[in-house]
């Protein structure tokens, strides 16, 4: 379980570490590498007030140094270890320059917004010998690991199908605050920003390799943005089993729930809580373990949707470097995530299933797809 993945605070000693974008989500990158020992010795972002905010939050000193130039902070600080956290139009360029320049690179979901850059991103990691993760921190989650552990151990027996809901909450404020966000070119709406974890654990838990797609998508109550509030998928997989998304932001008046459900011949099991860290339903025929027991044991209340998962993930690609092996959740992960979040937008856009592999897709081929982009 976890506990493979938990380092102490040496673990990442003497290893350099940077950050490109001090936005939203960094401070659960910056606590992460903190968490591991990593020596944080520069932060970068276009807007110095950002890096100000985390440098007094964070109680750095002098020698993390400051950029709003990420080219410049990689070419003389040359850290081993580089997080990718700016808007996800930014992911990919980012970090091939990061990739191409040696640099080991946690890129945050998504990982990029085009089949075309996140085979680029694949490409150059193997040609730079160089490790690349997808931050799904959710796959880390102790609920999600047990359930892992389950689908391994062939506890289900047959799968037949899974579901994962995400009911959440986005308001005109968020939206205010970043004006990349819900855009097609910088970022896709609820189903590629909010929901793609979920979406990632679905393919994951049910055999990965997809055979077709039929999505809807609809922007019922947010006019100022360009992309869709609320998606709406089945899946077929490969292995004859189904899945089956359902994600939006129109959840008045605050986020509800992130729920996945695993449904096979011999078990039933169900993830909720903020962000699937909580086991709510635990059934199998196998008799092996206490239900209760295993609610009790596996869930965890963390403070935001975020979750817990940032350290353990760090702690892998950590030790993905040191080992010269793929991380946990590598950049082929991302690109899996991306591709089913891309295909329901090209189903819903084209009225017709859409068939794997996705060949070439990007966001921005959807621009206009709702009256105001």
């Amino acid at each position: 379980m976890l506990e493979k993945w938990v380092l102490n605070r040496k673990g990442g000693m003497h290893m350099k570490y940077a950050l490109i974008g001090c936005g939203r989500i960094s401070p659960n990158h910056i606590a992460a590498a903190r968490n591991n020992g990593l020596d944080i010795i520069a932060i970068c972002d276009i807007d110095p007030s950002c890096m100000a905010d985390k440098i007094l939050k964070f109680k750095f000193g002098a020698s993390v140094r400051q950029y709003t130039d990420y080219t410049e902070m990689i070419e003389k600080e040359k850290p081993d270890l580089v997080a990718v956290c700016t808007e996800s139009g930014k992911h990919a360029e980012i970090g091939l320059f990061c990739i191409e320049h040696g640099c080991n690179c946690i890129i945050e979901k998504p990982i990029a917004l085009s089949i075309a850059d996140a085979d680029a991103i694949i490409a150059a990691s193997i040609k730079y010998h160089v490790k690349v993760c997808a931050c799904h921190q959710n796959r880390f989650n102790k609920s999600i690991q047990i359930i892992r552990e389950a689908i391994d151990m062939n506890r289900f027996g047959k799968l037949f199908y899974g579901t994962a809901h995400i009911r959440w909450c986005r308001d005109h404020e968020y939206f205010d605050r970043a004006s990349w966000r819900g855009t097609w070119e910088q970022d896709g709406g609820a189903l590629m920003n909010q929901c793609i974890h979920n979406i990632d654990l679905l393919r994951w838990m049910m055999g990965g390799e997809i055979e077709e797609v039929v999505g809807m998508t609809d922007r019922l109550n947010h006019d100022y943005i360009e992309a869709e509030d609320m998606g709406i998928a089945l899946i077929k997989f490969k292995n004859g089993s189904y899945g089956i998304i359902e994600g939006t932001t129109d959840i008045y008046p605050k986020n509800l729930e992130e729920t996945l459900y695993i449904f096979g011949e011999k078990g039933t099991v169900k993830a909720g809580g903020q962000s699937v860290n909580v086991i709510e339903e635990w059934r199998f025929s196998d008799l092996l373990d206490d239900p209760t027991e295993v609610k009790a044991r596996f869930h965890e209340n963390p403070p935001n949707v975020y979750g817990y998962g940032h350290t353990p993930l760090y702690a892998d690609v950590i030790n993905a470097i040191k080992q010269d092996r793929q991380p946990y959740v590598n950049a082929m992960d991302g690109k899996r995530a991306l591709e089913l979040v891309l295909a329901i937008y090209k189903s819903a856009a084209e009225g017709g299933s859409v068939r794997f592999p996705l060949k070439e897709c990007a966001t921005i081929d959807f621009k206009g797809m709702f009256s105001n982009s």
